[in-house]
């Protein structure tokens, strides 16, 4: 609307008469459009932008068109993925984008390993069927703080973690006591991992086999039969953990603490039909769970 384009203030000097005379429009539709206020198409779009900057900025940047879209449906607002990308472009919102990943497996041992029993089995019909896990590092300024976390592969949940300042079999033992006591499953779980030395010990394969649960191990060589666990590492270091500094090994902790409670909560998921985990879990589930 040109008129919206006019300001009595906008050039010092120059009265509303002769800045309607130099923009060819008339003066009392200058009046009249400020009298009626915003048309409804403009309330319409602020409303919009309004919505999608809300959801932007709730996820902590996080969130792309699609689940931005995807997550007000969930509050009942219409707006395509269209309309939500040309709104980021005109504000100016980026989500935080992906980094190079380190590996942290250490396969070089003589330890047993065990079969890859997800190239049978690689769909769950339901949770805590297969559990996979992987390990990744943060940084302080203390040093390492080492993170060890159990995802169910049927609804991506995080269902056990552990931290450590040391990457070992206890740091490996912990995680999976943490989701035994989380979940408690039946016999015949599968546990999948990589072939990491902490994983191949004895005493983590004596505490998946005396839980009645079945080891897994990826191909040598071959990191995407492990890909959801890393792919959770990925979300969790571009989302959250890269934009921060920990000067401490609690505070690392603390944060990512925080973040399974909002990943396992609240964060949709594309694979899940833009749910969280645990709206996909109660959706599914015909029996309580643990948080």
């Amino acid at each position: 609307m040109k008129y919206a384009w006019l300001d009595k203030n906008a050039v010092p000097g120059l009265s509303m008469r002769t800045m309607c005379r130099l923009l060819d429009v008339r003066r009392q539709g200058y009046y009249e459009y400020h009298r009626r206020g915003e048309s409804q198409r403009q309330l319409r779009e602020r409303l919009r932008t309004q919505h999608v900057v809300d959801v932007f900025y709730e996820s902590r940047r996080i969130y792309g068109a699609r689940r931005i879209a995807a997550e007000l449906a969930k509050k009942g607002i219409r707006i395509n993925r269209k309309q939500v990308r040309r709104v980021m472009i005109q504000e100016g919102l980026v989500p935080v984008t992906c980094r190079r990943r380190v590996n942290t497996t250490n396969s070089n041992h003589d330890l047993e390993v065990f079969s890859n029993l997800l190239k049978s089995d690689n769909n769950p019909s339901g949770i805590n069927q297969i559990w996979v896990s992987d390990m990744t590092y943060l940084r302080t300024d203390e040093g390492w703080q080492y993170l060890c976390t159990v995802l169910d592969l049927f609804s991506r949940r995080i269902v056990g973690f552990a931290l450590s300042k040391r990457i070992d079999r206890h740091l490996a033992i912990a995680a999976f006591e943490n989701a035994m006591e989380n979940r408690r499953p039946k016999t015949g779980f599968i546990f999948h991992s990589d072939r990491g030395c902490q994983y191949a010990s004895h005493d983590f394969r004596n505490a998946v086999a005396n839980a009645g649960g079945r080891q897994s191990m990826s191909a040598a060589g071959n990191p995407y039969d492990n890909a959801s666990a890393e792919s959770f590492f990925k979300t969790l270091k571009v989302e959250w953990l890269e934009r921060m500094r920990f000067r401490t090994r609690q505070e690392a902790t603390k944060a990512v603490r925080e973040y399974m409670l909002y990943y396992n909560r609240r964060r949709l998921h594309s694979s899940l039909g833009y749910q969280s985990p645990v709206d996909f879990e109660m959706g599914i589930s015909e029996r309580p769970l643990a948080s």
